[in-house]
């Protein structure tokens, strides 16, 4: 494992406007083979092209709040594609109301990302670098780890490898949350989301970022597009999270993922298990490894500039050395 410092020279990048679609992007639907429609956003690349890259998003996240980083590889050479989980933002709910987040097995999504990318890839430039944040860095990971997609290298963001501050064995945990599943309806919330359904709580922005008004920008998009809210998740997601967590901790896993892999996390996360998450770097033969601290909450690439800029030059210094 190569551990990196990151850079804290500013960040020189195009500003992107943070709450519109901008005209280099287009925003359209993706049929899955049971014929779910999923939303996607594709960039054509800036200049001299590099590759593509496939950016997948965290649990009840929307692509609209990465419009600014995903603008950013754009311009340097990176044709992007962002795309929805089925069952969030966009592209409809797999659970009993609009707000709770449920999925019936995390191999669902799998098997989408397997398929669209199987797709996508024949259809763009190589090298191909596939990427995601929180839940969507859990779920590229599982999928290269199963060798259901074949990317040149994975960019994981405060990827979701345990739960952070509960202190209980991962074991146990699943075990409580298994027996919840069987008392009542699993699509029901697990954890209170607010008095009012679909109003996020007024101590979620400590949990996610120090920048105010990139945590603005999402309350913004909230308003602009309601089909986007969701609030908890359901007993169900979090024993299939459990289940999908602890198979890719099995021993050998991990170690069988041979490609180059960068991860950017802090140990100032309170969504994500930090240590679980060092744990995985570790086991990984090819990996660099970014470690932030109290600087940084779990949303890293939406995080104060100081913070994000360091992460995003890391970044785009490990993928200068996948596109040679």
């Amino acid at each position: 494992m190569q551990v990196v410092s990151g850079s804290d020279a500013p960040l020189q990048c195009a500003v992107a406007d943070r709450r519109s679609i901008p005209a280099t992007a287009i925003e359209s639907g993706w049929r899955t083979g049971d014929g779910a429609i999923i939303r996607r956003i594709d960039w054509r690349a800036v200049g001299t092209r590099r590759g593509a890259l496939l950016f997948l998003p965290g649990r009840g996240d929307f692509y609209e709040k990465y419009l600014e980083t995903l603008a950013h590889w754009a311009d340097r050479g990176w044709q992007v594609t962002a795309l929805d989980w089925r069952g969030q933002a966009g592209s409809g709910r797999l659970g009993s109301d609009a707000v709770t987040g449920h999925i019936e097995d995390f191999a669902k999504w799998v098997d989408d990302l397997a398929q669209f990318w199987e797709t996508w890839s024949a259809a763009s430039p190589g090298p191909h670098v596939l990427a995601g944040h929180s839940m969507g860095g859990h779920l590229v990971l599982r999928a290269a780890a199963e060798k259901r997609v074949a990317p040149a290298a994975l960019v994981l963001s405060a990827p979701m490898l345990g739960f952070g501050g509960h202190g209980v064995p991962a074991a146990v945990m699943h075990g409580a949350a298994r027996l919840m599943t069987r008392l009542g309806d699993p699509r029901r919330p697990a954890w209170k989301w607010s008095e009012k359904p679909g109003e996020v709580p007024a101590t979620r922005a400590a949990l996610l970022t120090h920048d105010a008004d990139r945590y603005a920008d999402e309350l913004w998009w909230r308003e602009a597009r309601p089909e986007l809210v969701m609030g908890p998740g359901s007993w169900g997601w979090v024993e299939r999270a459990y289940a999908s967590m602890r198979g890719l901790a099995r021993r050998g896993v991990l170690e069988a993922v041979r490609i180059p892999v960068f991860i950017a996390a802090t140990d100032n996360d309170k969504l994500v298990d930090f240590a679980a998450i060092a744990r995985a770097a570790a086991r990984l033969p090819n990996c660099t490894f970014l470690h932030l601290g109290s600087e940084a909450h779990h949303e890293l690439l939406r995080e104060a500039d100081p913070v994000r800029d360091k992460v995003i030059a890391a970044i785009d210094a490990f993928l200068e050395v996948v596109a040679r």
